[in-house]
């Protein structure tokens, strides 16, 4: 293995693949420099002297200046480079055509239902329509374990505190991400239980649902039954029932939504992971699947890229107001536009939104941007879509699951036990961690550091997809990993 890697021809600073000393001659990209300080694994160091005011330039591109003096063969990071975000922007279409060859769909087995969508599990879910009936949720989902078998792969509740005192758009945000897990082919059945007197009630959510969905569903007002327990317990054992007659059947890639999301990075996350998660995402849209890529705050830096790959200008004009839509409400809420790599992303080596963008937005791969979803809308095409949610973990992938991704793909460096109401599925950026952590990790893509090749991990990664889509458990299945988060940025009455 390199010691380092020089990203692309024109970049400034190279990438440590394992910790490098003081003294060591480094050869990156066709650059020579001896090292005049230790460069931690996953940092960057500078391969030619670099001025106050010059942009530093990494996959290609500036993320962000430098302060002050950065000789060659140092460390390059928050002490010596800013960001050069700012607000809202004006941009200008200039599409780039990419073009992914068609493959032919890969086959799984899955859940066919209704409405034509397939699922990959056939699960049991209970859905508060308000955080006043969570504990409600858990004990009837702590009461109905018996019920997993032949037919029920698991009973899962989902906690949330919202669905009351909510206003305008936090209100309806609710209402959709609710009524997108309770019709999501995942849930061979789902529970939707309410209190009686929340703002987003049993009928309220109804109200968004689709038609074909409601064989599926049953709901439930606390407050009208006079044993809420054992009221549920009996929807839920009559919906188990129905669950116990539906079966796996051949289904492929067409059918396939796939969530793309990355969270504990490090330096190396747009080295192996990403770059091998978006591999995967352009061989599935070659087959015919969709891909939802979303984090829109990790996109300020890299959003020229996707804006010039949108395949007609009006997709264009919905990822400019995607973009600046989310800086106008960093703005509003009077904070910076670029404050978002965490304390660990900065100790991994990530030093500006820029780097972590440019790293985070390969999950895409190659592919044309075909739509645009706001938050708590629903996949409606083919190919790569953008989905508007934040950066936070839990949040974003929620909002994944509700738009009809069937499973994430979750890139790490750090390593995270989450998991969110579809399969999340681990991939490491670098082997150390999938060594360390074997019970939270899937995929070990810091094998491309170790003789692996980017087509060879891409093409494990899908059949390994397929797999999961077949049945196959994920680690943050296996451990009871099982959450959502709703996104608030109102007031709360």
């Amino acid at each position: 293995m390199d010691g380092a890697l020089r990203i692309r021809p024109e970049d400034t600073v190279a990438v440590a693949l394992q910790p490098l000393a003081t003294g060591e001659a480094v050869e990156a990209g066709g650059a020579r420099v001896t090292l005049i300080e230790d460069i931690p694994m996953g940092h960057k160091l500078a391969l030619r002297d670099i001025a106050p005011g010059e942009a530093v330039i990494k996959y290609g591109h500036p993320i962000g200046e430098a302060t002050r003096d950065i000789p060659a063969g140092s460390l390059v990071h928050t002490h010596n480079l800013r960001s050069l975000l700012r607000g809202e922007g004006t941009y200008a279409w200039r599409p780039v055509r990419p073009r992914l060859e068609k493959a032919p769909p890969a086959s799984f087995s899955g859940y066919r239902r209704e409405d034509g969508r397939v699922g990959i599990r056939n699960e049991l879910w209970i859905i508060p329509t308000v955080g006043c009936v969570n504990d409600t949720a858990a004990a009837l989902a702590r009461a109905a374990q018996r019920l997993v078998g032949p037919g029920v792969d698991g009973v899962c509740a989902f906690r949330h505190p919202y669905g009351c005192s909510q206003l305008g758009g936090d209100q309806d945000a609710t209402r959709q991400i609710l009524a997108g897990l309770c019709g999501h082919p995942n849930a061979g059945g789902a529970l939707l239980l309410g209190l009686g007197c929340e703002n987003s009630g049993v009928e309220t959510i109804l109200t968004r649902m689709d038609g074909a969905d409601h064989p599926r569903l049953r709901a439930l007002v606390c407050q009208e039954a006079e044993d809420e327990i054992e009221a549920g317990l009996r929807l839920l054992e009559e919906l188990a029932g129905q669950m116990a007659r539906m079966s796996r059947t051949a289904c492929d890639t067409r059918d396939l939504v796939v969530g793309l999301k990355c969270g504990g990075s490090d330096g190396l996350s747009g080295v192996t992971a990403n770059p091998v998660i978006g591999g995967f995402s352009d061989r599935l849209v070659a087959r015919g699947g969709a891909v939802l890529l979303t984090e829109v705050p990790e996109m300020f830096g890299a959003e020229t890229i996707l804006m010039n790959r949108c395949e007609d200008e009006a997709t264009f004009q919905k990822t400019v107001a995607l973009i600046n839509g989310f800086k106008r409400y960093f703005e509003e809420s009077g904070q910076p536009v670029y404050e978002n790599p965490s304390p660990g992303n900065r100790a991994g080596g990530i030093t500006t939104l820029e780097d972590k963008a440019l790293g985070c937005t390969q999950k895409s791969g190659a592919a044309p941007v075909r739509d645009v979803l706001p938050y708590g809308g629903r996949v409606k095409t083919a190919g790569l879509s953008l989905l508007a949610a934040p950066g936070n973990d839990l949040v974003s992938s929620t909002a994944l699951a509700a738009a009809g991704a069937q499973m994430v793909l979750f890139s790490t460096g750090r390593g995270t036990p989450l998991g969110c109401p579809v399969p999340t599925l681990k991939i490491a950026s670098n082997s150390g961690l999938a060594r360390r952590k074997p019970r939270w990790i899937d995929f070990d893509a810091g094998a491309l550091l170790e003789g692996g090749t980017l087509d060879g991990l891409a093409d494990a990664l899908l059949s390994l997809a397929l797999a999961v889509a077949g049945g196959q458990p994920v680690r943050s299945e296996e451990n009871g990993c099982r959450d959502m988060a709703i996104f608030k940025n109102g007031v709360t009455l």
